[in-house]
């Protein structure tokens, strides 16, 4: 068979060994595990988590089998596993973003990741690997799809279900062939709409739930010998026809083996739509550079990529938690009050009436700069009109959390232990336990409990 993008794809993921990882990039791998595990534990509780969860016991999942659904610390397949933990982990927006992609890796790579490492004793090594390969693969499928994708579809739950694909394949050790095979069943059930959050649905969760579940999936069935449609990405009635009008092939493959997109993957710091983080910063930076209350500021315009308008946009007046966390009002309201919109603070105050006010204060334009620069940067411009009449002006080129400003490892640490404590999923003594064990993933024989040593903690 000629070789193409999507075999190409297949190919490298089936391929890739952890001996052919740079040792920067496994350390960059190893720190977003410890910061989606965060994300995973602050789920707990959560009411659409939690529905996704009742599903899966009640079809039997847990009780009988060897993964951990890391909320409630049962035990179920790899599969249910693998559905619960990815809907946890997409639930408190504090998941990693690849920005080219505009892609949450980590809510569908590390769920798979972990149920089937612990399921088949695989090695610290091999989990490396086959996260490195779900990363890699996710984020060029959704460069690929590029930017007229993103408008209607959520680019996690399309291009993650093939990311989950190949990182349950690269752990199952399927060949360059029943990969293609797993690729072409995952992108046929590749689904996420942005419909839900016109009015506050739950599909988010669903999205990331079934990403996982279904990439697991179709990696199982081609090592049972189910064959896949072979030119499932770029074939002419495949993802990109279907999905996109902007499609570029070239993006599959590029640099596959030299450019480590997973490196580009950049950390979430404010509890928020990634859309709004650029701007939260930047008016941060004005803050503090003009030591502005926030009943100082009279009004604040953000200036932003037409994709942050097309999310955030259908987002005019929240009525919870969540949906509040895709309104850019809200959202700068809490950087101007509180320094930090994390997630005790949308829990506490995203409806008062300080927040409110501040929200019908904030509108959002258009730049062609910011625009031109997305996906591959995100920009952070913001003008504030001050109410004694001063125009100020704040700029941020690298958002808190991107690779040229990431998250120390202490600061990851800091940010699991607030969002386990947030929801009760651990102690802060099991928490510094569990982050102790989880840095020295890529080092163990055989990827056991998340928990284990905090049952010792």
């Amino acid at each position: 068979m000629t070789d193409h993008p999507s075999q190409t794809l297949a190919t490298f993921a089936s391929q890739l060994r952890f001996s052919d990882i740079p040792g920067a990039v496994v350390e960059r791998t190893v720190n977003l595990y410890v910061d989606w595990l965060g994300s995973a534990l602050a789920g707990k509780g959560a009411r659409p988590v939690e529905s996704i969860a009742r599903f899966a016991r009640n079809a039997g999942a847990p009780g009988g089998g060897d993964a951990e659904i890391l909320t409630d610390r049962s035990r179920a397949t790899p599969y249910f596993a693998a559905m619960v933990n990815g809907a946890a982990s997409h639930f408190v927006e504090q998941d990693d973003v690849h920005n080219g992609a505009v892609f949450h890796p980590a809510a569908v790579v590390f769920p798979v990741a972990l149920a089937l490492a612990q399921a088949t004793g695989a090695s610290g090594r091999d989990f490396i690997a086959a996260a490195v390969a779900g990363y890699e693969t996710g984020i060029r499928i959704g460069e690929f799809l590029g930017r007229s994708h993103y408008k209607v579809f959520h680019t996690t739950g399309t291009a993650g279900t093939v990311a989950a694909a190949a990182t349950a394949g690269r752990l199952l050790g399927l060949s360059p062939l029943q990969m293609l095979d797993a690729f072409g069943s995952a992108g046929t059930q590749a689904s996420g709409l942005w419909e839900f959050l016109r009015d506050a649905a739950d599909s988010k969760q669903l999205h990331t739930a079934m990403a996982a579940a279904n990439g697991l999936m179709a990696a199982q069935l081609a090592a049972d010998g189910f064959k896949g449609a072979t030119h499932i990405l770029e074939g002419a009635k495949g993802m990109a026809a279907g999905m996109s009008s902007d499609a570029d092939p070239a993006r599959l493959v590029d640099r596959l083996g030299e450019r480590w997109a997973t490196v580009e993957t950049s950390f979430k710091y404010h509890a928020a739509c990634r859309h709004t983080h650029p701007a939260a910063d930047a008016l941060l930076a004005v803050v503090a550079q003009h030591r502005l209350a926030p009943e100082d500021i009279g009004h604040v315009t953000a200036q932003v990529h037409q994709g942050a308008i097309d999310v955030l946009g259908a987002v005019t007046n929240p009525v919870t938690v969540h949906q509040a966390k895709f309104n850019m009002g809200t959202v700068l309201g809490l950087v101007a009050h509180y320094g930090y919109a994390g997630v005790t603070e949308f829990e506490q105050y995203f409806a008062s009436e300080p927040i409110v006010a501040f929200r019908d204060r904030v509108e959002m334009a258009l730049d062609d700069e910011v625009d031109r620069a997305y996906p591959a940067r995100w920009i952070g411009k913001v003008t504030v009109t001050t109410r004694d009449g001063r125009v100020l002006s704040g700029r941020v080129d690298e958002p808190k959390g991107d690779p040229g400003n990431t998250l120390s490892r202490d600061e990851i640490a800091t940010k699991l232990r607030r969002l386990a404590a947030f929801s009760g999923a651990a102690s802060g003594e099991e928490a510094s336990a569990l982050i102790d064990e989880a840095w020295q993933i890529a080092s163990q024989e055989r990827v056991g409990s998340v928990f284990r040593a905090a049952q010792f903690a």
